[in-house]
């Protein structure tokens, strides 16, 4: 005891070191990117070849093949769940950080509704089965078939660290993973061109129109030329539509929980490693609150539905009314995202109070969350940009051009600060972690003591809270470390800023996701870049944003257990 006294507090011990089989790991790593980005090239050429009529791909072939990818990942998932079954040995560790109880039900929600796109597609082609091709159908079945294949998978093996197999793994998990980004882009380009289809058909732009016409013409080639006449056909196409953003969601929720198995194949976690995964009941998620932020969140929410129905409902009506509608989906906007920018700017100054320590431990899943937002943020910022130097160069200046300009910049701005409140809090310690006094300037791990008085005379070093005793003098002299009370006030304030920002990430998401594109009825960018360089960047960038506002959902659930 004496020695260890002496010696000073000792390191915590190290992540054990990979054996013999981890030599060939970044090769392994190499080997498996190398297949996934060969793929993900090969799908896009024949996604984006396949949306246009002078490229001699069909919508037949983009089906044929994300057909046969989908199949093909169902089998190495189906090996991959009977191979661990039998050999229980292959996953001796689990991540604890990964795979969290939300993000799990969100990709079981997005899933679900994939599956209802799915029956909606199969009966829409089967309502002209004779003009169709049988790929057709094929493709929503086996889509059907992949989600619920794949939800189970990641659903019980998404904290999963293999040791067997694991360059085959590698493979499987990063050919999985291109699977869903194909199906992501191949839904991203199906709902571009049914919205180019709307606005074409309702603000008569021949440009959209060409695009339009080009694509369904490059659709009916190869399967003839079928006409949805009925009802039931319609409802299915429409319906169809409207749950795409569901599908796409899926496919990027379950696109990041596969990077981070593939990032655990391999991986040895140290028996030490301590794990801080809370889970919020759904009665317990307003408690320890000041209730202002949850309830003004709500308020936002259902104003922000109001505003998305009434410019859904008048943008495709006359010039004035659209003008109106505009003018108040901007409004809203503003507001909406001056309150976020504030909000998060006061989060940021109360962890200038708070001592949580910052957790620097490994963390596969934590750097995923931040490079996400920070490169899905890019898709706004672009398009935030193109809009400010159209406002500020082009004409006319009105009120509808500031009104465009104010929600440009605090578009980045609101991006901004809110990565900086999710990325601090991401980082800082669980409850419990904060010291009462002087923090020390080095951790105290790895020391075991059992006389108290020893201890205390180390300056740095304050006992653990389990060892915490009443001293010989009374309670009042006791030393300890505390954990800040539940009702902290600024735990409560991080809770709410938590819930607010959460519930407007929300409805952000849901307008642009849905349908709304202000960037199309305002036409100040249209006359400025031209309709063409225009759409190009809103359906580039636009994708990225509206996932930017699903992945910061998660990300806040997150900082709000960690509150």
């Amino acid at each position: 005891m004496s020695e260890e006294l002496a010696t000073g507090p000792k390191e915590s011990p190290p992540e054990p070191r990979a054996g013999p089989r981890e030599v060939w790991k970044k090769g392994g790593r190499l080997l498996s990117v190398l297949l996934a980005v060969n793929v993900l090239l090969l799908a896009c050429t024949l996604i984006s070849g396949g949306a246009f009529n002078k490229v001699a791909v069909y919508d037949t072939d983009v089906f044929a093949l994300l057909t046969t990818m989908m199949l093909l990942a169902v089998l190495w998932i189906l090996f991959y769940l009977l191979r661990t079954v039998r050999c229980p040995d292959a996953v001796p560790y689990r991540d604890a950080h990964a795979g969290p109880i939300w993000l799990r039900g969100g990709l079981v929600l997005f899933g679900i509704c994939t599956l209802v796109m799915d029956v909606f597609k199969t009966g829409y082609y089967s309502s002209f089965f004779e003009c169709q091709s049988a790929i057709k159908i094929l493709h929503p079945l086996t889509q059907a078939v992949f989600v619920i294949v794949q939800t189970y998978f990641l659903w019980v093996s998404a904290k999963d660290c293999i040791h067997t197999h694991l360059d085959l793994t590698r493979c499987g998990l990063m050919f999985t993973l291109t699977t869903n980004l194909a199906i992501w882009m191949a839904a991203v380009v199906d709902e571009s061109v049914h919205q180019a289809h709307s606005h074409s058909s309702s603000h008569g732009n021949t440009s959209y129109t060409r695009l339009t016409q080009d694509w369904e013409r490059a659709g009916s080639a190869a399967g003839g030329d079928c006409s949805c006449n009925t009802a039931v056909c319609q409802v299915f196409q429409q319906g169809s539509f409207y749950l795409y953003p569901f599908n796409i969601e899926y496919s990027l929720f379950a696109s990041t929980m596969l990077y981070v198995m593939w990032k655990n194949v391999g991986r040895l976690l140290a028996s030490s490693t301590h794990s801080h995964s809370h889970t919020p009941s759904p009665i317990s998620l307003f408690r320890e609150t000041f209730f202002v932020g949850p309830i003004l969140g709500l308020i936002l929410f259902v104003v922000g539905l109001a505003v998305f129905i009434i410019y859904e409902v008048q943008v495709s009506g006359e010039t004035g009314r659209t003008q109106q509608a505009l003018v108040i989906y901007y409004i809203f906007n503003i507001v909406c995202l001056g309150l976020m920018t504030l909000v998060s700017l006061s989060g940021s100054v109360i962890y200038r109070f708070d001592r949580r320590a910052m957790d620097h431990h490994k963390n596969p899943t934590r750097t995923l969350d931040v490079a996400l937002l920070m490169g899905a943020a890019l898709g706004q910022y672009a398009i935030s940009y193109y809009s400010i130097v159209a406002v500020v160069v082009g004409t006319p200046r009105d009120l509808l051009a500031g009104l465009n300009l104010a929600h440009a910049l605090l578009m980045i701005a609101q991006h901004t600060f809110q990565n900086v409140f999710i990325i601090e809090s991401l980082h800082r310690g669980p409850p419990g972690d904060e010291i009462h006094g002087t923090p020390p300037k080095e951790p105290c791990q790895g020391l075991t003591f059992a006389n108290l008085d020893a201890l205390h005379t180390l300056p740095a070093c304050p006992p653990p809270a389990e060892l915490v005793g009443p001293s010989p003098a009374g309670p009042q002299e006791a030393v300890s470390i505390t954990s800040a009370p539940k009702g902290h006030w600024r735990s409560r304030c991080l809770k709410d800023i938590s819930l607010f920002l959460l519930l407007c990430n929300i409805i952000l998401w849901i307008m642009p996701a849905f349908g709304a594109r202000p960037h199309f009825s305002n036409t100040a960018e249209v006359d400025f870049y031209g309709y063409s360089l225009w759409a190009a960047i809103v359906n580039i960038c636009l994708p990225f944003g509206i996932f930017y506002r699903m992945h910061a959902v998660s990300s806040l659930l997150e900082v709000y257990v960690l509150s």
